[in-house]
């Protein structure tokens, strides 16, 4: 389903405008960009404010101008966990949304899946700067919502992306090659996580998450068969991401862990 705003018509070329286009405007305006809704609420009477996640741009706030009229057909095309492609312009830290059109190719998310959907946009905006883009990350958020669509096991799911999230912005290094020595991790060594350093060897005065060496490596090659390696990397992850979330809760965790144990 293709929308465009009444304000404004879109037109070709179907690609970010080149920015050494001579045209003020034409600067300013993004045509056709892949991305999610990651989040929205009302403003003013008929219109709202979107977050969406973009491949190229990352997260981007527009406003939708009469998206919440009843006829509105931005109303159907704004929904979370839909591919879509989207058009804005203006260059203020809110642009104005030109467009939105549904391109598919995802199963709708249901269920258990769909709240563990609502856990990954919640981390994105609370770990991601608005304009900072990640192409990476926003590949890794698509396979995410595609496993979760397909009933791939939830937790294998999370830890994956978490994992990609804090490799992609940063905050985390290695986890195979000991901050302190440089040596590389052993599977039969215990080991923990220093979330400004990266791994090293326990001591028996840890009161951080102690995990085997191979649970980092399992992690490192996105393999979660092994159950001690899915059991030590939920609370090494949650360690990880309450660090450098700086405290700040994030509500649809709380709710998987009190209903799924994720």
């Amino acid at each position: 389903m293709s929308v465009t705003a009444p304000a404004e018509k879109i037109a070709a070329p179907s690609r970010a405008i080149n920015a050494q286009s001579k045209s003020p405007e034409r600067e300013h305006r993004v045509l056709n960009q892949p991305g999610f809704v990651l989040h929205s609420y009302p403003y003013k009477e008929t219109s709202l404010i979107i977050n969406v996640f973009t491949r190229d741009y990352g997260i981007v706030a527009l406003v939708a101008k009469g998206a919440k009229r009843p006829h509105s057909q931005l109303r159907g095309a704004l929904q979370t966990f839909q591919p879509l492609q989207l058009s804005w312009s203006g260059k203020s830290e809110v642009r104005t949304l030109t467009g939105a059109e549904w391109v598919g190719g995802l199963l709708p998310l249901e269920r258990s899946a769909l709240l563990c959907g609502f856990y990954l946009n919640e981390l994105l905006v609370k770990l991601l700067g608005r304009d900072d883009p990640h192409p990476a990350l926003f590949d890794s958020y698509v396979v995410a919502l595609n496993q979760l669509a397909h009933d791939e096991p939830p937790a294998i799911v999370l830890r994956k992306f978490e994992l990609a999230l804090l490799k992609e912005t940063g905050v985390i290094g290695s986890l195979i090659t000991c901050a302190d020595k440089h040596q590389p991790v052993e599977p039969d060594q215990q080991y923990v996580f220093d979330p400004e350093r990266g791994p090293r060897l326990a001591f028996a005065s840890d009161t951080t998450p102690v995990v085997a060496g191979k649970t980092l490596l399992d992690m490192a090659a996105e393999d979660y068969r092994d159950a001690t390696t899915q059991s030590q990397s939920k609370f090494l992850m949650r360690y990880l991401l309450t660090h450098h979330l700086g405290g700040v809760p994030l509500n649809t965790r709380q709710i998987l862990i009190d209903l799924l144990q994720l």
